[in-house]
C-alpha cells in the first residue's frame, strides 16, 4: 500500500506543465525535430531533448507511428464487432487471445463489460471480405460463441490523441 501511494506521487511529480506541452506537441506531430519541439515549449535543445528522452524511458511515450489512411490503400469498410466467449472456457479465451494478436484485420480489441466479453474494431477492402473475415475466421476460432458486428459508415472523429490538459 505505502509503496504505491509513493509510485502515485512520483507519478504525479513527474509530468510538470512543460512535459505535458513535450507530449501534447508530439502527440500531434512525432516527427518533429527537437529544435522545433525545443522552440515550441521554450526550452533550449539540450533540455528539451533530456526531457524527451526521460519520458520515452519512464514510459510516456510508448512508440512513434504514422497514421496511414485506409480508404486509399483500399480498406474502405471499418467494423466494430462485439464477440462473446463460451463460459468456463479459460484456456481458450487465452489461445483466443494470442490469435487475435497476430490478425491485421484487427485494428483495436479491448475486453468490456456487459453483454459481450471483446470489443475490436476491424477493416477489411468491402463488405463481402469482411462477412469472410468474420464468418469463416474470426467465429470459427476456439472458444468464440457469438459475433455481431456494426458497420461504421462515417467516421466523425478517430485519434490517439490524450487529453494532457
Amino acid at each position: 500500500m505505502k509503496e504505491e501511494k509513493i509510485e502515485e506521487s512520483l507519478q504525479d511529480h513527474t509530468l510538470d506543465r512543460v512535459d505535458r506541452r513535450i507530449l501534447a506537441t508530439l502527440q500531434a506531430n512525432g516527427r518533429i525535430s527537437n529544435q522545433e519541439l525545443a522552440s515550441t515549449v521554450h526550452l533550449s535543445p539540450a533540455q528539451c531533448n533530456r526531457r524527451h528522452r526521460r519520458l520515452e524511458r519512464l514510459g510516456f511515450v510508448k512508440r512513434y507511428e504514422a497514421r496511414l489512411d485506409a480508404d486509399r490503400l483500399g480498406l474502405g469498410v471499418t467494423a466494430f464487432v462485439h464477440i462473446t466467449m463460451e463460459r468456463g472456457q479459460f484456456k481458450e479465451v487465452l489461445k483466443f487471445q494470442r490469435t487475435i494478436e497476430r490478425m491485421p484485420e484487427i485494428l483495436e480489441c479491448h475486453a468490456v463489460t456487459g453483454d459481450f466479453d471483446y470489443v475490436c474494431k476491424v477493416v477489411a477492402s468491402d463488405l463481402k471480405s469482411l462477412s469472410n473475415f468474420l464468418l469463416g475466421t474470426l467465429a470459427q476460432l476456439p472458444g468464440v460463441n457469438g459475433v455481431r458486428s456494426s458497420i461504421c459508415l462515417n467516421e466523425l472523429k478517430c485519434t490517439s490523441a490524450l487529453p494532457l490538459e
